[in-house]
């Protein structure tokens, strides 16, 4: 932990963290989740001929699949990662952000980047690049609040006298890497490169947005909370530099796994493969770590929601990973590439590690913000259960799907068999998705009554253990 020692006093709770815009974070992250997952059974049911607005080009499943895809990166993901770190830095740097002011803006500015991205998409205005659909009249604007954002976090850091926790090592690292990787994937493919060059860069830029940003914020989060919430100090000090310094060494060089078979030069992909099977080594290092600061207090997945929602995605990483070292290789790519063994294999990762992430941590601090516990342990019970059951039944639906499509294409049949062997696969995942959207309508629900218990200051009969 950082010395915080000095002649000042410790400033109060109010004075560094701004409740108010984390609560109004989160709020705005579960209305993109909410649109996102739309967007989502949308396109899921025109894959089995259920599409109830067919008609309409503006909402088109082609563009409807990047609104889904954007609103969970930019719009859940962004938005709830933000509203953490406005309650974690302040608490641990003992000082509150540069200005909370430029907190303000950069929440409201934020919104209108995610949603002015989701009308463009809409309107046909897309680049051709995955996960950097967004406007070319939009990146300017998203480039210059990640900026802003790791400076208005960056200050109160920097500030800092003694040695950093590891959870403000993955802060920083997020803040420099995020900026960077959005500059090189929005920016380059469309001005400066083409071809396979072009290619190159934007398999660097899809899997360096999970990893270079989404990974670091998240694990730093579990640094934070785990340890909290357990009430015990991380298991290995060693183990978690061991997982820091092998994601930034190892996980930049990656991306180009998704572009195998292609023009890229050989010796760009098989550093690809060779540096994803390293990434399940180091990935392997930090869940033994979290897995040894929960060994004596295994109970408190049953009792403690924060804890299961975290160890739930923790479990999905280490899948997600080792699945990832597998199917990057040259021979198991051959039968899965281009098969929903892929989208399976994303909604593991963007859902089932790092949104239940989030959702664990809204589940611990919305009381706190609030002062009442949550309206209703058992619907909180529901959300898990519902999110986590949905997740399990369409990842292993579309993982399960991936080599028939794949065989079925490298025997030569009709593409006609292929689709028909699909259609039951796609209808169970309609149900699946179903099941989540389900959970999330019931914890938005749970978020309702409690903000009403708020206002009316009557505490809740229940409050969910942390």
């Amino acid at each position: 932990m950082a010395d915080t020692s000095d002649a000042s006093p410790l400033p109060a709770h109010r004075d560094l963290v701004d409740e108010r815009l984390v609560l109004w974070y989160f709020v705005a992250a579960c209305s993109y989740m909410f649109a996102s997952m739309l967007g989502g059974l949308l396109m899921a049911l025109q894959l089995v001929n259920w599409n109830p607005i067919s008609e309409i080009e503006l909402l088109s499943p082609g563009r409807w699949r990047m609104v889904h895809t954007n609103a969970i990166a930019y719009g859940f993901l962004a938005n709830a990662f933000l509203g953490t770190l406005h309650w974690v830095v302040p608490r641990l740097t003992l000082r509150p952000v540069l200005d909370k002011r430029l907190s303000w803006f950069i929440f409201a500015a934020w919104q209108v980047v995610v949603t002015s991205t989701a009308v463009g998409i809409l309107l046909g205005e897309a680049q051709g690049l995955e996960w950097g659909e967004t406007p070319v009249w939009i990146d300017p604007l998203a480039l210059a609040g990640l900026l802003l954002v790791a400076i208005n976090f960056m200050a109160p850091i920097a500030r800092m006298k003694g040695a950093l926790y590891v959870t403000l090592w993955y802060f920083m690292a997020a803040f420099v890497w995020t900026f960077l990787t959005y500059a090189m994937g929005n920016f380059m493919p469309q001005y400066f490169v083409s071809g396979s060059s072009a290619g190159a860069v934007g398999g660097l830029f899809i899997h360096d947005l999970v990893g270079l940003f989404v990974t670091p914020l998240g694990w730093g989060l579990m640094y934070y909370f785990v340890p909290l919430l357990l009430k015990k100090p991380i298991w290995s000090h060693g183990l978690s530099l061991v997982g820091f310094w092998g994601l930034a060494f190892f996980y930049p060089l990656q991306g180009i796994h998704h572009f195998l078979y292609t023009p890229i030069p050989m010796f760009l992909q098989y550093g690809a493969i060779i540096s994803t099977i390293a990434v399940e080594l180091v990935v392997t290092t930090v869940i033994v770590n979290f897995f040894g600061t929960l060994w004596g207090n295994g109970r408190a997945v049953v009792t403690n929601l924060p804890i299961r929602w975290f160890y739930t995605g923790m479990v999905f990483y280490f899948l997600t990973c080792l699945q990832c070292s597998f199917q990057t290789t040259l021979t198991f790519q051959a039968l899965i590439h281009f098969t929903d063994w892929v989208v399976g294999h994303a909604h593991m990762v963007m859902f089932g590690v790092f949104s239940m992430w989030l959702f664990g941590i809204m589940t611990h601090l919305i009381p706190r913000i609030l002062g009442v516990a949550w309206y209703s342990r058992r619907l909180c019970e529901w959300h898990y259960w519902l999110s986590f059951g949905g997740l399990l039944v369409m990842v292993s639906d579309l993982i399960l799907l991936g080599p028939f499509q794949g065989w079925s294409w490298a025997g030569l049949q009709m593409w006609d068999a292929s689709i028909e062997l699909s259609y039951p696969f796609w209808v169970t995942r309609i149900f699946a998705g179903l099941a989540m959207f389900s959970g999330l309508l019931v914890f938005g629900w749970n978020l309702k009554k409690t903000f009403e218990l708020a206002r009316s200051n009557v505490p809740a009969a229940v409050a969910v253990p942390a």
